[in-house]
C-alpha cells in the first residue's frame, strides 16, 4: 500500500514484504548475517532512572524547587576539598558511586530553577523544552543531514518558517545557532559576502578599503569579539553613542558613518539591539533602517533578549520595524525558558547562508542522494555536528501554543511593573531609569543609615560607598542562599553598581516572589554595618 508515493508496512509483523527486514537482519534470517555485539551491562542504564529521582530530591525539579537555597555557596578551593574533581579513578565506579558523585555535583551548583534566581538573562527551564532536550540528548544525533534527522531536520524548517512570519521576513532563511554570539557572527560573515562576495577565496587582508562594523556602545559584547574573530579587527568597530536609556542615538551613527567614509574605510554593518543586556533598551529600528538604506549597509538587529516580545500582543510594538532589517537573532533560551542553547538567526535574503558558508564537503553532502538534498542544511552552517536545538522550542510552542506563550509573556512584563511600582513606593529604594522597555529593572537600595537630607550631600564619595553597598549586598545574599540578583556599573556613563533584575517566564513570578526579591535586599541591607 502506498500514500504520497511512500512504500506503508504490510506484513503481520508491519514490515514490508518482498525483502530482507530489520527483525530477520537482527536474527540473522535475511541477507545480512549476524554478528556477536558486546552489549552494556544493566547496571549502566540504571543511572538514568536514578537521576530523574535525584534531581527532584536535590531540588532541580518540581514544586520542591524553593524549598532548598538557590545555592550552597562554597569558594573555590573549599569546593575542591568537598568533591574530587581529578580524573585519575583507575577503576571503572558503581552506579552508587555515581549517584553520590552526582549528588555531590548538585548540592553546589546554582538552582536557576529556583524563584528567587534572577541573576542572568535567563532563569528556570519550561517542562516541555526540557523534555525535548533529554529525548534529543538521547537519541544522540546531529542536525547536518536529513538522513541522520528526518524528523528534526523538518522541524527546524518549522521553527524557522514561525520565526520569519513572527519577525516578518517573509520567504527568508535561517538556522539555529550554538548561542546568540554565534547568530550574531553569522549575521556579520553574511553581511561581508554579500557586500564583498569575493572575500570568502582572497581573504580580508586583501579587500582594497577596511570594513567597518557599528554597534551602540550599550550592545552586547560578541560583537567586539565577532570582530576579532573574523578578521575585521577591534579598529574598525565603532561604538556609537546611546541616550540615558541605552538606545542608540541615530544622529550619532550617521555622523559616525560620515566619518568613517571620510577616513578611505568602507561602512558595512550596522548592528541594532532589542532589548540590551542591562538595561533592555530597545534601538529605534525604523530610524536606524532609513540611515541603513541611505548608505546601503546591512542592517543587523540582536534580538537575542527582547525578541521574546514578538510572542505578545501587548508588547511586540517595541519589535516595529524589525522587517526592515536584513538578518536577526533571538534566543528563546532567554525569558522565554526553552533549556540552554536555543539560538535562532534569520536572514531575509533565501540562500545566502548556504552561498556564503558551502564548503561542498562530497563525502557528506552527495549530490546523488536518494532524496531531495535540499532538507542537507549542514553545508550552510559554519559547524559540521550540530545539536538538534530546535526541538526545545517546538515541543514548547506545541504545548502551549501561540496563547500559552504569550501568556508567560504578559506574565513577566506584568511581574516586572509590579517590582518597578514597588522600588518607587519603597522608601530607600532608587530607579536607575525612570522607565523602562523590557523585563531588565535597574536600581540602588539606599541602606538607612547611608541617607542623606539634601541631594548636595551626594557627593562622589557617598556614590562610592553606595556602589560599595550593592556588591556587598549581593555577596551576603548569595552566601545565605536566599537571592541571586545581580549588579552591574555602566561605567561609558559613569555609574558605578546597581542591581540588575531580571524577570523570565520561568520559573512564573508572581507578585509575592518580586516583593521577597525587595524584602531580602532590605533587610540585608539594614544589617550593613557602618564601616562597610
Amino acid at each position: 500500500m502506498e500514500r504520497n508515493g511512500h512504500t506503508l508496512p504490510n506484513g503481520n509483523d508491519g514490515e514490508p514484504k518482498g525483502q530482507t527486514t530489520w527483525k530477520q537482519a537482527q536474527n540473522g534470517t535475511g541477507s545480512s548475517s549476524s554478528s556477536k555485539v558486546a552489549t552494556a551491562s544493566d547496571d549502566e542504564w540504571t543511572i538514568l532512572e536514578r537521576v530523574v529521582r535525584v534531581l527532584a530530591e536535590e531540588g532541580y525539579l518540581g514544586p520542591t524547587i524553593d524549598q532548598k537555597p538557590v545555592v550552597e555557596f562554597e569558594y573555590p578551593e573549599d569546593l575542591k576539598k568537598l568533591i574530587h574533581f581529578p580524573m585519575d579513578d583507575p577503576k571503572p565506579s558503581s552506579a552508587d558511586t555515581i549517584e553520590r558523585i552526582v549528588r555531590q555535583v548538585l548540592h553546589y551548583s546554582v538552582r536557576t530553577g529556583h524563584r528567587n534566581f534572577h541573576n542572568q538573562l535567563f532563569a528556570g527551564v519550561d517542562p516541555y523544552g526540557l523534555t525535548g532536550s533529554w529525548i534529543t540528548e538521547a537519541l544522540n544525533t546531529s542536525q547536518y543531514t536529513f538522513e541522520v534527522g528526518p524528523t528534526f531536520t523538518l522541524i527546524e524548517d518549522a521553527v524557522i518558517e514561525k520565526c520569519l512570519q513572527l519577525f516578518g521576513f517573509g520567504e527568508g532563511d535561517g538556522i539555529l545557532c550554538p548561542g546568540g554570539s554565534m547568530s550574531n557572527m553569522y549575521a556579520m560573515v553574511a553581511a561581508r559576502y554579500r557586500m564583498v562576495p569575493n572575500v570568502k577565496s582572497t581573504g580580508v587582508t586583501n579587500l582594497p578599503e577596511p570594513l567597518v562594523v557599528f554597534t551602540s556602545e550599550d550592545a552586547h559584547y560578541s560583537i567586539t569579539k565577532g570582530v576579532h574573530w573574523l578578521g575585521i579587527g577591534l579598529d574598525n568597530l565603532v561604538k556609537v553613542k546611546t541616550d540615558h536609556r541605552g538606545r542608540m542615538i541615530p544622529q550619532e551613527l550617521e555622523a559616525s558613518i560620515e566619518s568613517v567614509l571620510a577616513s578611505g574605510r568602507k561602512p558595512f554593518f550596522v548592528n541594532a539591539t532589542a532589548g540590551t543586556t542591562v538595561l533592555g533598551a530597545f534601538d529605534d529600528f525604523q530610524q536606524l533602517a532609513d540611515i541603513c538604506e541611505r548608505y546601503g549597509l546591512w542592517l543587523h538587529i540582536d534580538a537575542c533578549l527582547g525578541g521574546t516580545a514578538i510572542l505578545s500582543q501587548r508588547h511586540r510594538h517595541l519589535l516595529r520595524g524589525t522587517n526592515r532589517a536584513q538578518s536577526l537573532a533571538w534566543n528563546p533560551h532567554k525569558t522565554l525558558g526553552a533549556p540552554l542553547q536555543c539560538s535562532v538567526f534569520l536572514v531575509k535574503e533565501r540562500g545566502l547562508l548556504h552561498e556564503c558558508n558551502a564548503a561542498k564537503a562530497d563525502y557528506l553532502f552527495q549530490q546523488d542522494k536518494f532524496y531531495d538534498i535540499s532538507y542537507d542544511t549542514g553545508d550552510k552552517s559554519v559547524q559540521c555536528g550540530r545539536k538538534v536545538d530546535a526541538f526545545k522550542f517546538w515541543l514548547m510552542y506545541k504545548a502551549r501554543g501561540q496563547q500559552g506563550l504569550e501568556a508567560l509573556v504578559d506574565n513577566a512584563f506584568d511581574c516586572a511593573g509590579m517590582l518597578h511600582a514597588e522600588v518607587i513606593r519603597r522608601d530607600g529604594f532608587r530607579l536607575v531609569l525612570e522607565e523602562y522597555q523590557y523585563t531588565n529593572i535597574s536600581f540602588w537600595y539606599v541602606p538607612s543609615w547611608l541617607r542623606v537630607a539634601k541631594p548636595e550631600q551626594e557627593t562622589p564619595e557617598w556614590w562610592q560607598r553606595l556602589y560599595t553597598v550593592t556588591a556587598d549586598i549581593k555577596e551576603r545574599m548569595v552566601k545565605r542562599g536566599t537571592v541571586l540578583v545581580g549588579y552591574v556599573p555602566l561605567l561609558h556613563k559613569g555609574i558605578g553598581n546597581f542591581f540588575r533584575m531580571v524577570v523570565t517566564c520561568h520559573p512564573r513570578p508572581s507578585y509575592a516572589s518580586m516583593m521577597f526579591i525587595i524584602d531580602e535586599i532590605e533587610r540585608v541591607g539594614e544589617e550593613l554595618p557602618r564601616a562597610v
